[in-house]
């Protein structure tokens, strides 16, 4: 006979016979819902994972990860600068300066943060150059005045590569016409198109231009870095400003944008507890299927336990019954959740392209971003393991506690 005992019964009940069909349809719809609670969850954390990461790589691509900066000017940011990269965390870094302004061209006007840039280094720190649509980041060369800007900026200003446009300076400026603003023309050298938060906001000069507009001596204001960890950006910078801590202040990009990705990190957390009531409302569902069946098979275990079968081995018989069912479900959900998540972005970009359904035009990205994590899809199916293994314990003690006397004589 097929050994162990308890496998063998349980396989044996798993596929009721005609009279037991009710019994059998409630386990098929609790391992339906468990593969589809599991698929679910495995796909929408995977879609979550994704936007998470293209916010990391398209903000913190361009939003410093780590600086260090000083009030007065850093003359010798060279030596400051290998000093930094001498840190092993330290992918690379890049001197900037930086300065606040308005945009004017064509009669409209816009406010603008603008970075003063070495070009060769900063493409080491920053996504800018791989998201250009037209130009070349290259082009900010000292001395000659051109400026990079954002797709949203350039179109709201009315400009296009080689246009001039105008930027205005808070900084007035004593003249035989009274106080009046700086100014200084500049031209288009280059669009990027990153992302609307960004491309609203940033522009890019050579840092030695930004340097003459501001009046300071050669050099630069800061030094940002790029980390092999972003999460280790705090302590970085800290050991970046202890480098000279008389003038240098620290700064990373948690106190700039940490409550944007701590509140994807919750919302997160939160539809995953919510989706896990699916699992959880299928588990349920294991223990429905199984008590029926432990009514249903009263008789079989009264005759098992006449022939001498313990309560273990009728306990291990129902614990059977209710994991394959949990292992079934599981791992077809397991399966079937990988593989829409690797595939969703595919579906839903042939969905959009075809039925022209413009799903993703409020986003600052035209497709559905997927990232499966293989520590999301262990704890998942660790779950749904545990909670189907537990769902069984009910069913199987409540089957090893029927007395063969009691039911044997009504039948």
């Amino acid at each position: 006979m097929f050994r162990p005992l308890s496998v063998f019964i349980g396989l044996r009940y798993t596929k009721a016979e005609r009279k037991n069909g009710f019994i059998s349809f409630i386990s098929l719809i609790s391992m339906i819902g468990l593969t589809l609670g599991v698929a679910v969850l495995i796909t929408v954390l995977s879609v979550m994972n994704g936007f998470d990461r293209e916010l990391k790589s398209r903000i913190l691509g361009m939003v410093p990860q780590a600086t260090v900066q000083s009030f007065d000017v850093i003359g010798d940011w060279q030596t400051l600068r290998r000093k930094i990269e001498e840190d092993k965390r330290v992918a690379a870094s890049a001197p900037f300066i930086q300065l606040q302004g308005m945009l004017t061209s064509n009669g409209q006007v816009a406010g603008v943060m603008v970075t003063g840039i070495v070009p060769e280094l900063e493409q080491n720190v920053s996504i800018v150059q791989q998201h250009m649509l037209q130009g070349d980041i290259n082009r900010l060369q000292p001395g000659e005045f051109g400026i990079v800007l954002g797709k949203e900026m350039a179109a709201s200003m009315g400009v296009n590569l080689g246009d001039k446009i105008t930027l205005v300076l808070p900084e007035a400026s004593p003249s035989p016409a009274g106080v009046i603003p700086r100014f200084k023309r500049f031209t288009l050298v280059g669009v990027y198109d990153v992302s609307p938060e960004v491309n609203g906001f940033m522009a890019f000069v050579a840092m030695k231009d930004a340097g003459v507009l501001l009046r300071l001596p050669d050099g630069a204001q800061g030094v940002r870095m790029k980390l092999h960890d972003i999460f280790a950006a705090s302590s970085v910078a800290s050991d970046a400003s202890a480098l000279a801590p008389d003038y240098l202040i620290a700064s990373d990009w948690t106190q700039t944008h940490g409550n944007l990705f701590g509140a994807i990190q919750m919302e997160k957390a939160m539809i995953g507890l919510l989706l896990f009531l699916i699992i959880i409302v299928a588990a349920f569902n294991i223990v429905s299927s199984l008590v029926m069946l432990v009514t249903d098979k009263k008789p079989d275990i009264a005759i098992l336990k006449t022939f001498g079968a313990s309560p273990t081995l009728i306990m291990q018989v129902f614990m059977v019954q209710g994991m394959i069912i949990g292992v079934i479900g599981t791992v077809a959900g397991t399966v079937l959740g990988v593989a829409f998540a690797l595939s969703v972005s595919d579906i839903l970009g042939w969905a959009n392209n075809t039925f022209q359904l413009h799903l993703f035009d409020a986003y600052f990205i035209n497709y559905l971003p997927s990232e499966v994590r293989a520590s999301d899809v262990l704890i998942i199916t660790s779950a749904s393991f545990i909670l189907s293994f537990l769902m069984t314990i009910y069913p199987a003690r409540r089957a090893a506690a029927i007395a063969p006397a009691d039911t044997l004589r009504y039948e």
